[in-house]
């Protein structure tokens, strides 16, 4: 399996001209840059916003569902554990190098003319805000890597008694179909607005 790091990069770059763009006709009270140095993009900063009386700053970490061009999900998959070169590493979610305020998750990405996105919904997530819901459920990292450690840790969706499978979330392991392995926390897109983690953007 090859990893998809280098075609996500490209995906990526395209897709910023288009939420550059929202961000441009709808942030109304804020400025925004795009983070260039690479070092800050690896501590979960890819754009910061700037209020434009306050001047207080936000740092925000754009996350694309890129693996479902043309659709339209009501989940989003949140970065547990995955493997490089065969060793274990913490995903973007409990990683507590990370210095993003902000999550803006980007899906129902389309691509209605060839090589372009023309259109997308953002949603914004407060991460502190989201971490202190998980905990409120039992929902921590310890109790997440304990469902990773379980012998044998199977390809393909996992229930977790802490979440409603239904309502709120359940576990995903893609053992068989990406070089990372990665093992991720899918949560319901309502379940963070109705709990006013997230809220629409587009």
């Amino acid at each position: 399996m090859k990893s998809s790091f280098v075609l996500d990069l490209g995906k990526e770059k395209r897709l910023a001209l288009l939420l550059d763009s929202y961000y441009s006709n709808c942030l109304k009270h804020y400025d925004f840059g795009r983070v260039q140095n690479l070092r800050e993009q690896l501590l979960g900063v890819d754009v910061i916003f700037k209020h434009k009386i306050s001047q207080k700053t936000f740092l925000v970490d754009e996350k694309a569902q890129l693996d479902y061009i043309n659709e339209d999900l009501p989940t989003f998959a949140f970065e547990l554990h995955y493997l490089k070169n065969g060793i274990l590493k913490d995903g973007w979610l409990f990683d507590a190098s990370k210095k993003t305020d902000f999550y803006a998750l980007v899906t129902g990405i389309y691509e209605d003319e060839p090589n372009k996105y023309t259109s997308c919904k953002i949603a914004f997530v407060n991460r502190k805000k989201l971490l202190e819901l998980l905990k409120t459920k039992g929902v921590t990292k310890t109790c997440l890597l304990e469902y990773y450690q379980k012998e044998p840790l199977p390809h393909g969706k996992m229930k977790l008694k802490e979440l409603d499978p239904r309502t709120e979330g359940y576990l995903y392991h893609s053992k068989n179909n990406k070089a990372e392995q990665p093992f991720n926390l899918i949560l319901k897109l309502d379940y963070l607005f109705s709990n006013r983690v997230a809220k629409k953007f587009t």
